[in-house]
């Protein structure tokens, strides 16, 4: 089930280039601390946020939004891993495209970015949260335990499974993300055992603001052709942008720049839907060394979203649907016959004149088997698009989304 709530949703994006005015492609240093992954995870994990894209794009329902944490749910994914064997553990590889990793170079990346990703920019609120809750009295393997504690810094209770568990939950993914998200379940079905949990919370301030005395009415093209008036934040300065013959992407960077939100707008008369099936990390790997620095003009709405999926059916599709059969494969976990009942994400977005402020949770539940299955130019985001927000030393996806219908 998936529910979308659009306070005041609508995104589009201004560009005008100066007469005259030079592009400079020299790369733009960052000013706080690198995130030390390797190239090939690195890789790895670009190749995963756009494979998860790819496949939400094309399964979910053409006019609706998507706003997802790939980050979020790799990590999630990944303390699953480490309780997987055998064919389960294989096609959770594939699904996050690690076939030539192993577990243990998974598991240093995982260390690495849990401890760099939030001390990358101290301008920059960045913190991510794992926990673990299972059912009291329910052997988990120590061998599991330490992992999760020594790797993903897990947090790890065991609990009655009642309605103060739900309750205890709930309140653990609100304190981990500001309040932004409140619940993430509402019950505990009588089968479940146990659930894995990741949280990311980001908050951070434009390097160039946005004046809030030229914010102003706007009109957005919405999918079915109809016009809708938005408030639309304006800020001008040097940025880094990329056209193609599709879109145009623009960088709007965080703080010293080291986190950056990449908006890309699809050119008239493209489909959005067509240019993120032909998306991958090679392309975007390709645009962030293709970017030049020019003077730029950019709008951009105020909006905030909340939105919730169901990730099983897209993460069967990816590779691990044995993960969700009574066939599944975690004796790493624990003796007893265990399957994925349900992968979700909660997450959430906002952003103002001041920055941009984004929440996901994860939350994968764990059943027993036996439950089942130059020149002036102008270029307007009036069309769907869709957006990143990255960490540009470790090439990160923290969050991607796609606006069809704000």
């Amino acid at each position: 089930m998936k529910t979308l709530s659009c306070l005041s949703i609508a995104i589009a994006l201004l560009i005008i280039f100066p007469v005259g005015c030079s592009q400079d492609k020299t790369p733009v240093p960052v000013e706080g601390k690198p995130v030390n992954l390797s190239p090939r995870v690195a890789a790895q994990t670009s190749d995963f946020a756009f494979d998860l894209l790819r496949n939400l794009d094309g399964t979910e329902p053409a006019g609706d939004n998507i706003f997802v944490s790939p980050l979020s749910l790799h990590i999630a994914l990944g303390m699953l891993l480490n309780g997987a064997e055998a064919e389960t553990r294989e096609g959770i590889i594939k699904t996050l495209k690690a076939d030539e990793s192993s577990v243990e170079e998974l598991n240093n990346a995982y260390r690495t970015l849990l401890k760099e990703l939030p001390e990358a920019d101290s301008k920059v609120n960045l913190s991510i949260a794992n926990s673990v809750w299972y059912l009291q009295g329910f052997s988990v393997r120590q061998n599991f335990q330490q992992v999760l504690s020594e790797i993903f810094d897990a947090q790890l209770y065991g609990e009655p499974f009642d309605m103060q568990t739900v309750e205890k939950i709930n309140r653990w993914a609100s304190d981990h993300t500001n309040g932004k998200i409140k619940q993430v379940i509402n019950e505990i079905s009588g089968d479940a055992i146990m659930f894995l949990m990741n949280a990311l919370y980001f908050k951070g301030d434009w390097k160039y603001t946005f004046d809030k005395k030229q914010t102003q009415d706007w009109n957005f093209q919405l999918a079915n052709g109809s016009d809708k008036k938005v408030k639309m934040m304006f800020v001008e300065s040097d940025l880094r942008s990329y056209t193609g013959s599709d879109f145009t992407a623009v960088e709007l960077p965080y703080s010293s720049g080291q986190f950056n939100l990449t908006l890309f707008v699809p050119a008239a008369g493209k489909d959005l839907n067509a240019i993120l099936q032909d998306f991958d990390a090679s392309k975007w790997d390709a645009i962030q060394s293709g970017m030049s620095v020019s003077g730029l003009k950019v709008g951009l709405p105020k909006f905030t979203l909340d939105y919730e999926i169901k990730l099983n059916d897209i993460l069967s599709r990816m590779g691990m649907s044995r993960a969700f059969s009574s066939s599944a494969q975690f004796g790493a976990i624990s003796d007893a016959a265990l399957q994925v009942g349900f992968v979700k994400q909660n997450t959430f977005l906002g952003i103002d004149e001041e920055g941009t402020e984004a929440a996901a949770v994860t939350t994968i539940g764990m059943v027993l088997t036996s439950a089942g299955p130059g020149t002036p130019r102008t270029v307007i985001a009036d069309r769907p698009f869709f957006f990143v927000i990255s960490e540009k030393t470790s090439n990160t996806v923290l969050f991607t989304g796609r606006i069809m219908n704000p």
